[in-house]
């Protein structure tokens, strides 16, 4: 049996909800094996919009985290910062932690850059 909640409805999330950024690259092989867990997670936690950023592609944006180990995930939104450090590909681990989040503390200024950029092309970030 699953630990991911149920998601009966797959309503949008709301354009002011938080994001779940994963902070990864292309050739990393543990970011690519993330990427499907994580289309599983968003369904299943429709209360947050989901990214993925390349920061070898977006380096304009993500150069700033200095991510060292992949994948690193960001949860944020425009309350501030209630996560960021590297979390391995699992699907129950990820949603557990969604599910128990602390209160968000006031976001970087490199936190803040990168959602203005999510909430301008969310597109180009899709899961």
């Amino acid at each position: 049996m699953s630990a991911l909640p149920s998601n009966p409805e797959s309503a949008e999330p709301a354009s002011d909800a938080p994001w779940v950024v994963c902070l990864c690259a292309e050739w990393c092989g543990t970011c690519r094996d993330y990427r499907p867990l994580l289309g599983q997670v968003a369904r299943a936690h429709p209360q947050f919009r989901f990214a993925w950023v390349d920061i070898e592609d977006h380096a304009d944006i993500a150069d700033a985290f200095d991510v060292e180990t992949f994948p690193t995930l960001l949860v944020a939104g425009a309350d501030g910062t209630r996560f960021l450090g590297p979390l391995l590909p699992h699907a129950e681990t990820l949603s557990r932690m969604l599910s128990a989040l602390q209160p968000p503390k006031p976001s970087s200024l490199d936190v803040d850059l990168l959602l203005a950029v999510l909430n301008k092309k969310p597109a180009v970030f899709a899961v």
